[in-house]
């Protein structure tokens, strides 16, 4: 059954996503001159964030919205809890893969104590407990493994991203605890709260982004090379190089 509906929300996931690399080709004819070294394919990029910025506008953000005005903030700290709890356990296997054993260390015992006594993560006691949190995924292994970045690539429905986190983000997926939730409306429900939790907690971000941003693509694309860089090296990036950008 679970099989089944994940197959015909694909199939959907699919016609749209191919609907919005259709539209960012066609934004993409007028190529932008002189694009950013990182970012060879920013006509196309261009192209997708505007679907991905019409589907927030139309739904993600309007949801979230109704969301955090109508949710405790104690319920929302709860979820967001449960949540990291569950990233807690794909951090952690991503730790061991990049030789971070102290980080490991960390991330399943906070794991493990929030799973039993944080009530499946609902609360966070390892927190308490001064159990730092090291969030990792496929993406910052691979880096860490020495595979560069590569061009940066805008993704319909997931937004920035990396030609090496493309690749990384089916074994993210396959990786998250919630994808081996075998019950279909748990599994859909989950997935749609993660969403919606994700994006409540992004709406003053994006507010003050809509502010200060003269160019909201490039402020995000910059923003987030940053900040992969930073999460790839732990916050020690080493130099690059000024033209080409490339030990990311």
């Amino acid at each position: 059954m679970k099989q089944s509906s994940q197959s015909f929300s694909l199939r959907g996931a699919r016609r749209i996503g191919l609907m919005a690399l259709v539209l960012a080709a066609c934004h993409g004819c007028a190529s932008v001159p002189n694009p950013d070294p990182r970012d060879p394919l920013e006509s196309f990029n261009r192209g997708v964030y505007v679907f991905n910025e019409g589907l927030d506008q139309a739904i993600f953000k309007p949801a979230a919205t109704v969301y955090r005005d109508v949710t405790p903030r104690l319920v929302r700290t709860g979820v967001g809890n449960f949540l990291g709890n569950l990233d807690d356990a794909w951090s952690f296997v991503n730790s061991a893969l990049q030789g971070k054993l102290r980080h490991a260390l960390d991330n399943f015992f906070r794991f493990g104590v929030n799973s039993t006594f944080g009530i499946f993560g609902i609360f966070d006691v390892a927190s308490e407990m001064q159990i730092e949190r090291h969030s990792e995924d496929f993406g910052q292994t691979l880096g860490a493994w020495g595979i560069e970045s590569g061009p940066y690539l805008v993704l319909p429905f997931f937004g920035p991203s990396t030609f090496r986190d493309a690749i990384a983000l089916p074994v993210d997926s396959n990786g998250d605890y919630i994808s081996h939730i075998d019950d279909v409306s748990t599994y859909n429900s989950l997935r749609v709260l993660n969403v919606i939790d994700t994006r409540a907690r992004l709406l003053g971000l994006s507010s003050s982004l809509d502010e200060v941003a003269f160019d909201k693509y490039s402020f995000t694309r910059d923003a987030f090379l940053q900040r992969r860089r930073n999460a790839v090296y732990d916050g020690d990036p080493p130099e690059l190089d000024p033209v080409t950008d490339q030990r990311q």
